[in-house]
């Protein structure tokens, strides 16, 4: 995977950063955003410390949304390809009765679990096409598909992205590209804690485990448009 290109989102913590560090670790220079500049720079800080490259681009998948239409070309302009694309970044919201969900809150969890998705295809399938082995994989979770009491908000936007997903999946299926969901199941982040406040996440899988995997996956004729677990 030497001198690859891969573009991460949520890279500043949790499994973003985790695939991030391995994917440098393997030589893949890797393009990283998050909402976060310290926490891009603390796994820039990381990435260099063990011998990687990495470059960083603070964007708000909320507030400035519209600049991921740009990602892909200007990758393409600066670094003359883009080889992979995992789009880790997630934002639970909140966990509510489905007829107390605000709207603001209906929005920020679409721009961010489901709206961001379709504008980093858009962006990023032309230079993954022409990549001689593009790869493209996002973070799924299980409530997408198992109608849970209160977890509405973030089910229905994953869900969302799950199908949007597949659907482009299957377009590109004659293609070199892979495109698949990933579903790495209970990992001890920000986002299972704030999800299940007073779970030992210790107990759990860590991050780093997870981004070893995806990893390890991104080697692989991996099953193309499939759920692939980890």
């Amino acid at each position: 995977m030497q001198g690859q290109v891969a573009l991460v989102t949520g890279a500043s913590r949790g499994i973003g950063r985790a695939t991030a560090l391995a994917l440098a670790s393997a030589g893949v220079h890797v393009v990283l955003t998050a909402r976060s500049q310290g926490g891009l720079e603390e796994t820039d800080d990381l990435i260099r410390a063990a011998g990687g490259s990495a470059t960083l681009l603070p964007l708000d998948l909320i507030k400035e949304a519209d600049k991921l239409d740009l990602l892909g070309p200007s990758v393409v302009q600066r670094f003359g390809r883009l080889d992979i694309l995992v789009h880790a970044a997630g934002l639970l919201a909140k966990l509510t009765p489905t007829a107390h969900i605000p709207p603001r809150d209906w929005s920020e969890s679409l721009a961010v679990n489901a709206t961001a998705a379709y504008r980093l295809i858009r962006a990023c399938d032309p230079p993954l096409r022409a990549a001689p082995a593009g790869r493209a994989l996002f973070l799924h979770d299980s409530h997408a598909g198992e109608p849970t009491p209160y977890w509405s908000l973030y089910s229905t936007a994953k869900a969302a992205q799950a199908h949007l997903v597949q659907c482009w999946a299957s377009e590109v299926a004659m293609t070199p590209l892979r495109v698949a969901l990933l579903d790495p199941g209970p990992v001890a982040t920000n986002l299972r804690a704030a999800a299940f406040p007073g779970e030992d996440q210790a107990k759990l899988r860590q991050p780093e485990a997870v981004g070893a995997a995806i990893l390890a996956l991104l080697r692989q004729e991996f099953a193309h448009g499939a759920t692939l677990p980890i």
